[in-house]
């Protein structure tokens, strides 16, 4: 390990002026990602900032029915907070299987967000990886790939979004909050996350000492109606080959209203609005949920080891709606 620098910071301008003081300063708060990259000399920071005294932890309900969530919350307590648990149960859910109840107790939600890729060529520390050396190329796409991306991919990358709480602000349209250099801005959290094309190294618009404050959930009386549904190799503490966040409102057999979100099959957490726009206004059948995912994945450029998640993908989309709209194996409404 390199040796860094280490401060403290107890209001949020004192710790953004303190790493802009330094372009290799760098925040601090759970550090479930930071300290394993650092460790593994990936990440190269001259100064660390701990910044879990700031008062951003909190979660507290909006005027709409939404919800604000503190960048320095913690997982589990976001999880487990009544205005999360009751109208927003796909974040829930997805934070619950998103990490071990060690990890979700440490981890904020602004960290969760900013987690780095999980592509064991970026975090070797060795491999020709863009995203940690831009130029250098990406052993992943003639090297192991099988839990890698087939949405959204470049020539330049195809490692997926790790998160799992990120899948599920996509398909509920929150904001990303942040504070920096010159003031504050609201970032849509779908926007918040970049395609690598050929500037793989970009994962976000963040610029350097710009710090998420919070993030907002806007209210939507869909999103009592939601789940998160994870397709992982080991029911413990695994990463998703294929997962799905999905609300819906059905009408009279009728798809009213629909949000679907797909996370582990992408390079950032992947809005699926090509199968929301075939579901919407029409029916609530097994068959159109498996039209409209056919669709969805349509763009896939699947490599040999990962060609198996087009087809996974489509029937975790099925499954996933079917269960919302109370769908048996038959198509028939139960």
């Amino acid at each position: 390990m390199r040796p860094f620098a280490y401060a403290r910071a107890d209001d949020v301008d004192t710790a953004i002026a303190t790493v802009l003081a330094r372009p290799d300063g760098e925040f601090l708060a759970g550090g479930t990602t930071e300290i394993d990259l650092v460790r593994q000399d990936v990440l190269r920071p001259g100064l660390l900032v701990d910044i879990n005294d700031l008062p951003l932890d909190r979660v507290d309900d909006l005027p709409d029915g939404g919800v604000r969530i503190g960048g320095l919350a913690r997982m589990s307590d976001v999880a487990e907070a009544p205005g999360v648990a009751e109208r927003f149960p796909v974040i829930s859910e997805a934070l619950l299987q998103g990490a071990s109840p060690q990890l979700r107790t440490m981890a904020s939600m602004a960290g969760n967000l900013c987690q780095r890729v999980r592509c064991g060529y970026f975090r070797d520390a060795v491999s020709p990886c863009n995203k940690r050396d831009p130029g250098s190329g990406c052993a992943a796409i003639t090297g192991f790939h099988r839990g890698h991306a087939v949405l959204g991919t470049s020539d330049k990358c195809i490692a997926t979004h790790p998160s799992d709480a990120a899948v599920a602000l996509v398909a509920l349209d929150a904001v990303v909050r942040t504070r920096g250099p010159h003031g504050e801005r609201a970032v849509p959290v779908d926007e918040f996350f970049l395609l690598p094309g050929d500037t793989p190294e970009r994962e976000h618009p963040l610029e350097h000492g710009e710090l998420i404050t919070a993030i907002d959930v806007p209210g939507a009386a869909t999103a009592r109606g939601s789940s998160y549904l994870k397709v992982r190799d080991r029911a413990s503490y695994e990463f998703a080959l294929v997962s799905v966040a999905a609300a819906m409102d059905v009408r009279y057999r009728t798809v009213a209203d629909i949000r679907l979100a797909l996370g582990g099959v992408a390079t950032k957490p992947w809005r699926a609005r090509t199968a929301e726009r075939s579901l919407l206004g029409g029916p609530a059948t097994r068959e159109a949920f498996a039209e409209a995912a056919r669709r969805e994945l349509a763009p896939a450029a699947p490599l040999p080891q990962n060609e198996f998640k087009v087809e996974l993908a489509q029937r975790a989309i099925v499954r996933a709606l079917a269960a919302l709209a109370d769908v048996g194996e038959e198509g028939g409404t139960r």
